[in-house]
Formats: structure tokens, C-alpha cells, sequence
């Protein structure tokens, strides 16, 4: 049986703070500021530091190779956070209370487990990355910097005061921060454009070429982040619109303008630091650089001013800590939403970011500092492992004609949809097989 569509605008969860009401217009820009923000906080989670790992090694290893898988991931990912607009306003239901409520039972603890291993492999990069950052800007030791991460769920706190629209206003200026950074970088640089072009070129990956697919699957799971899926659909619902179906479909167009253009931003930061690591290492070190401590290092030397270096390590810590807004209002959403349990902010981010703290301590006092930079790119391995877990349950959602009304997802859109979910299933595949084998 279908669920029936609400007859209500959805009430916007009371510990995510009010909901923004909206006066629609069509074609107003004062409508789509209005509606401007929730994809940007989704957008900060597609540049945190474990996207820089595999940009990194993609970079320093294969030149501007790989960079058309970039621009494939950034077209899935917002293919599929299209959907999750689609579905957070059709149906008043974020993706994680969907999944608890129109699939069998007994998925839904699997499926909770699954998500919250996505977070946690998230929140294991930024914390990874901002402790890098604090080293590379501060000399502070890393295993101090991780230890000294745990304290940065007082910053939450603080801003998580200022309602959604404050941690909005947060997540825009970061991104512009972390973009102002490297459009300078690429100033410095001043790579051969024709180059990069041809890197936006598909060609095939060999299977058997074992760091190309692992680096490519790395690429995916850092771009499409399953966890996001969950936090779009929510925020999707802070807006609050006239009770008329056509609103609707205003609320949904808005939207999906606003997630194309904030993963526009994040799609052509990710390109430059791939495009800034090729244009500065490939071919030109005897061995590639893909460790943020090096290219840190290198830059100074390769770009002719020490600027370079401190723009990186600037960015850096900006993108950690932006990313750790999103892991800590996704791990709420996907807590309440199947097991409806509502935590205090501080100790849910306590809980995510201290099971992310044992790996990354481990690691650093039993492997050493080099072995950072190998965890950041597994912890996105594994966020694409878990990618079709939320992708399938959202797919199969918007294409029930019951459950999403006049707002159901049409016949292409669906066929794109389940071709990016072959696609990542693929990856997935090949790459679980070129680890055993």
C-alpha cells in the first residue's frame, strides 16, 4: 500500500531548529535566497580532507587522468541529491525515516548500522585532516591535533545556536574560503589548460590496474557521500511553503537549482586540488606525491613561494572543519529517523567523534604518521562501499507513484538514476574483487 501524501507542509525537526518560511514567486530571486542554503551545507561534506587524500594521489600518480571521474561523480551526485529533494518534499520524510517505515523490518538495523559506518568513516577524515592542518600551520604534534579535535563539538554547539539559516550562512563562507584558496593556487601554478582538458575525457580503467581502481572507487565515495543523502533529504524540509500543489513544485525546482549550484562549487574545488597536484607533482618527483604532509612541503619549492603552503594548509583546516557539521546533523538524522532516538547535540558528536578517534589514535602511535594518509583514502573506499545501501532505498522511493504524488520521479530521471546505481555497484564489485584476488 502507498503512503498517502501529507496534506500538511512537514514540520521541520524542533532540534534542527525553525523552519525558514518561504513566499513563493516564480522567478524571484528573493524566493530562491529564501530557499538558498541547505545544499550548501551538503555541499561541504564533498570537499572534506578525505576528498583531498584521493584528489592527492589521483593527481601526483595518474596527472590529470582521472579528473573526467571527478566531474562523473560530482553529475551522479547531483543526480541524487536531486532525488532526495524530491523525496524530503513529496512525502514530508527524510530518507532515513523512509527507509524505517516502507521497508521490511528487518532491514532497518542493518541499514542504520551501514549509515553510521558512513559517518563515522567521514567524520575519521575531517578529524584526520583538520589534525594535519593544525600540525602543518602550528607544529603541534598529530597525535595532539586528534586528540585536540574532540574539542571543536563546542564549536557546533556555539553555532548550532544560530538556527539553520546561521550554520547556512557558515557553510557558504567556508566554501568560499576554501575556493578563494585554491583559485590562488591555481594562479600560482598556471597549468596547461589543454591538458586539463583532455583530462575531462572518459577512457576506460583497467581492473587490473589495482591503484587506478582503487584510487577511482576513492574518488566515488569522497564525491557521492552516502550520509549526505540522508542530511538533504532532512534539510530539504526547513523550508516551509503555502499548503497549494503547485508550491510544490516550486519548493522541488528551487531546491534542485540550489543543490546545482552549490555542487558546482564543490565540484570545481575538487577538480583544482586534482588539477594542483598533477600540475605540480606528476612527472616531477621520483616518486608520487600522495601524503598531505609532503605536497605541503613541495609546494613552497614547486610554486616558487611559501604562499602556497600556507594557502593549502589554510584550506585544509577550513575544510575539516566544515565538514564536521554535516557528519554530526546527519548522525542526529539517521539515529532518529530509524531507531528514534533523539541524543543532545554534544553527545552525539561526542559518540561519532570519539569512534572515530580510536582508528585514527591507533594508527598514528602503532603505524606512525605515514600511515595517515593511507587511512584517509580507505575511509573513503568505504564510504563507497556503503554508497548503493542508500542509493537503492532512495531510488526505489521516488519511482512509487503511491508514496510521491504529482512530484514522482519521471521515467529518465529514474533510468539515470538506476544506471548511476549499476555504476557504483560496479566499482564496488571490481574493486572487492581486485582486494581479494
Amino acid at each position: 500500500m502507498g503512503v498517502k501524501q501529507p496534506l500538511q507542509p512537514s514540520k521541520f525537526r524542533d532540534w534542527q531548529g525553525p523552519s525558514v518560511e518561504v513566499q513563493p514567486r516564480r522567478g524571484s530571486w528573493r524566493t530562491f535566497l529564501q530557499v538558498l542554503g541547505p545544499a550548501y551545507l551538503v555541499a561541504i561534506g564533498y570537499m572534506d580532507p578525505g576528498n583531498w587524500a584521493t584528489d592527492l594521489a589521483a593527481g601526483s600518480t595518474l596527472g590529470y587522468r582521472l579528473l573526467w571521474v571527478v566531474a562523473l561523480s560530482s553529475l551522479m551526485a547531483t543526480l541524487l541529491q536531486s532525488l532526495c529533494c524530491r523525496l524530503g518534499i513529496a512525502t514530508g520524510m527524510d530518507l532515513a525515516q523512509a527507509s524505517a517505515r516502507l521497508l521490511p523490518g528487518r532491514w532497518r538495523l542493518p541499514l542504520w548500522l551501514m549509515a553510521e559506518l558512513a559517518i563515522i568513516a567521514c567524520d575519521l577524515a575531517e578529524l584526520v585532516g583538520s589534525a594535519i592542518a593544525l600540525q602543518l600551520l602550528f607544529g603541534l604534534p598529530l597525535a595532539w591535533g586528534v586528540a585536540l579535535t574532540v574539542a571543536d563539538t563546542l564549536l557546533l554547539l556555539l553555532l548550532q545556536q544560530w538556527g539553520v539559516r546561521g550554520l547556512e550562512l557558515v557553510a557558504i563562507s567556508l566554501i568560499a574560503l576554501v575556493g578563494a584558496c585554491f583559485a590562488l593556487e591555481l594562479l600560482l601554478l598556471k597549468p596547461d589548460w589543454g591538458e586539463v582538458i583532455q583530462g575531462f575525457w572518459p577512457r576506460s580503467i583497467n581492473p587490473r590496474q589495482g591503484n587506478e581502481l582503487f584510487l577511482a572507487a576513492g574518488i566515488l565515495g569522497a564525491t557521492v557521500m552516502p550520509h549526505n543523502l540522508y542530511l538533504h533529504s532532512s534539510l530539504v524540509q526547513s523550508r516551509r511553503w503555502p499548503i497549494d500543489p503547485m508550491a510544490r513544485h516550486w519548493a522541488l525546482r528551487y531546491s534542485t537549482w540550489d543543490a546545482v549550484l552549490a555542487l558546482s562549487l564543490a565540484f570545481l574545488i575538487n577538480c583544482s586540488i586534482l588539477i594542483l597536484a598533477a600540475g605540480s607533482f606528476h612527472g616531477q618527483q621520483l616518486q608520487p606525491v600522495a601524503d598531505l604532509h609532503e605536497a605541503y612541503r613541495l609546494l613552497t619549492p614547486t610554486l616558487g613561494t611559501a604562499l602556497a603552503s600556507t594557502l593549502f594548509a589554510v584550506a585544509l583546516l577550513a575544510a575539516g572543519q566544515s565538514s564536521s557539521l554535516t557528519a554530526t546533523l546527519a548522525g542526529q538524522i539517521v539515529m532518529d529517523g530509524f531507531l528514534q532516538i533523539r541524543l543532545p547535540d554534544w553527545q552525539r558528536r561526542l559518540l561519532t567523534r570519539c569512534l572515530a578517534l580510536v582508528p585514527a589514535l591507533g594508527t598514528v602511535l602503532l603505524l606512525g604518521e605515514s600511515a595517515i594518509n593511507q587511512l584517509l583514502i580507505l575511509s573513503q573506499v568505504v564510504l563507497s562501499l556503503q554508497l548503493p545501501f542508500a542509493v537503492i532505498p532512495l531510488i526505489l522511493f521516488c519511482s512509487r507513484p503511491g508514496l510521491m504524488g504529482n512530484l514522482l520521479a519521471p521515467p529518465w530521471l529514474v533510468i539515470l538514476s538506476w544506471g548511476c546505481a549499476a555504476l557504483i555497484v560496479a566499482i564496488n564489485t571490481s574493486l572487492l574483487l581486485s582486494l581479494v584476488f
